[in-house]
């Protein structure tokens, strides 16, 4: 597929760390705003409806929708989940590794009791 200007241009600006890391940003909140509107349109609630269930306002709903935002608590994505009958998930990704780094200290290893008696 033959390459945009905008692709060129995009390709350029993530030379960038500053940028390259709020573009990366902006995919998360994407995310959170995309995933969160669907569940409700599926739910065949407006941003009102849900605002009522969840005794909030329609702008707060709007504001959890909107790529842009960056402010969303746990608590509130947990509550928002529950009416709409989801679940959140929050998963922790490796950033990319680094050849040489490692961990300070190894693990401390694990070592399970068993029927209450201790090893001497």
């Amino acid at each position: 597929m033959k390459k945009t200007n905008f692709d060129r241009y995009l390709e350029k600006q993530l030379e960038d760390p500053a940028f390259a890391a709020r573009f990366k940003n902006a995919g998360e909140a994407w995310e959170v705003a995309l995933q969160s509107a669907a569940l409700r349109e599926q739910a065949g609630l407006s941003q009102k409806d849900l605002a009522k269930l969840l005794k909030t306002s329609q702008q707060q709903i709007s504001r959890l929708e909107s790529p842009g935002y960056e402010g969303h608590s746990l608590s509130m994505l947990r509550r928002v989940a529950a009416v709409l009958r989801a679940r959140v998930r929050i998963v922790f990704e490796p950033a990319e590794t680094r050849s040489g780094m490692h961990v300070a200290e190894s693990p401390a290893p694990y070592r399970r009791k068993r029927n209450g008696t201790r090893r001497k």
